[in-house]
């Protein structure tokens, strides 16, 4: 899918949200939206900020790139000059002109993905253009998946006893960049942090025997998630056996991401198979993942979600027990799934589901 392809397919989803909800325009200034609709160029300054430093303008006649004297250069050189946005500059020291220039561009009532005086909050209706990738954007998860893999195996391969779990989130991040991505969260725990937190900042403390690493890598906006656990020394039986039983539930989870069926549906799954292997209340611990792309996830997965999968859209589950955790990110297709996160490289475990094998990762022991 060529670039001009994608983004027709995108400003046509934009041009039935604006005509569905009676609008003069449809500003886009969340980095996720920004991302999506410019087919994978970013305006991303402040790493973990979740709005960009830019923003986009979708009216019926025109789309604008709306930014300010300081951002507008790099952008129009480095990430829009190829794509039919009108340029829009406005003064840094007054940011409050973005408002007010797209709403008089708009000549209608506005929506927008971000807070805006006057504007019709639509968050949630622009999320949901982005959840059914394009080919073009499955391609480059490929690609990304493949980094964030490769990153987080070749730290887990590298950190001795001794290191910090900061040191640690160094060696997981240069490895990321190093290989073309950013890491918007890496979490690290060593030893007992892993049995007693779920999401763990790095600390001080030292590695002595076990390591959990947890990335999030963005590239081209998407985001792909994976964790890798890594011991050194024989394993005691107890993880190990822990080790499987989330092995199980993430198989269980993986090959219940079929099209057709809801979000909610595939919950149930996952409820029952953590009872089924006696850790009936541990997914009460940890949120469980869920619909990944352009956010760490675009939906986090509830009993209640009603949302249906389909093909095109990629996942991200994260099934816990204290101690142990599975994740890998995958990708659903018509007839199946593909775990993009997979390199191929990194000792794994085979767990029968519906009669076919789903290998997922085990602890690595060193």
């Amino acid at each position: 899918m060529s670039a001009t392809h994608e983004f027709d397919v995108k400003r046509r989803r934009i041009a039935d949200l604006i005509e569905a909800r009676q609008l003069g325009g449809l500003l886009l200034g969340r980095s996720s939206s920004w991302s999506w609709a410019a087919c994978g160029h970013e305006a991303n300054v402040v790493t973990n900020s979740e709005t960009a430093v830019a923003a986009l303008l979708f009216t019926p006649q025109r789309d604008y790139l709306l930014a300010d004297r300081i951002e507008m250069p790099r952008l129009q050189a480095e990430e829009l000059g190829g794509m039919a946005f009108e340029p829009i500059m406005f003064p840094w020291h007054e940011p409050a002109r973005r408002a007010a220039i797209a709403q008089t561009l708009a000549d209608g009532p506005l929506g927008s993905d971000i807070a805006i005086p006057a504007a019709e909050p639509l968050a949630d209706a622009i999320a949901a253009l982005r959840f059914d990738l394009t080919t073009a954007e499955q391609e480059r998860f490929r690609a990304l998946g493949q980094i964030t893999g490769a990153a987080i195996e070749a730290a887990a391969f590298a950190i001795t006893p001794g290191m910090s779990e900061l040191m640690i989130a160094g060696v997981l991040a240069a490895e990321t960049f190093r290989r073309g991505a950013v890491p918007v969260v890496t979490l690290i725990a060593t030893d007992e942090r892993v049995h007693r937190f779920r999401h763990p900042p790095a600390t001080a403390k030292q590695l002595e025997r076990y390591a959990m690493l947890v990335l999030c890598a963005r590239q081209h906006g998407l985001i792909a998630s994976a964790t890798r656990l890594v011991h050194f020394g024989p394993l005691p039986s107890e993880l190990q056996a822990r080790a499987l039983a989330c092995a199980r539930i993430d198989a269980t989870v993986i090959a219940a991401t079929q099209p057709g069926v809801t979000i909610r549906d595939v919950f149930a799954q996952l409820q029952a198979s953590y009872a089924a292997e006696g850790f009936a209340d541990e997914w009460r611990d940890h949120h469980q993942g869920g619909l990944a792309g352009y956010e760490n996830r675009e939906i986090v997965a509830t009993p209640e979600s009603a949302l249906p999968v389909r093909a095109g859209q990629a996942y991200a589950w994260n099934p816990s027990i204290a101690g142990v955790k599975s994740e890998d990110t995958i990708l659903v297709g018509a007839s199946g799934f593909e775990i993009l996160t997979a390199t191929g490289d990194w000792p794994l475990l085979e767990v029968a589901v519906q009669g076919r094998s789903v290998a997922r990762p085990a602890i690595l022991q060193r």
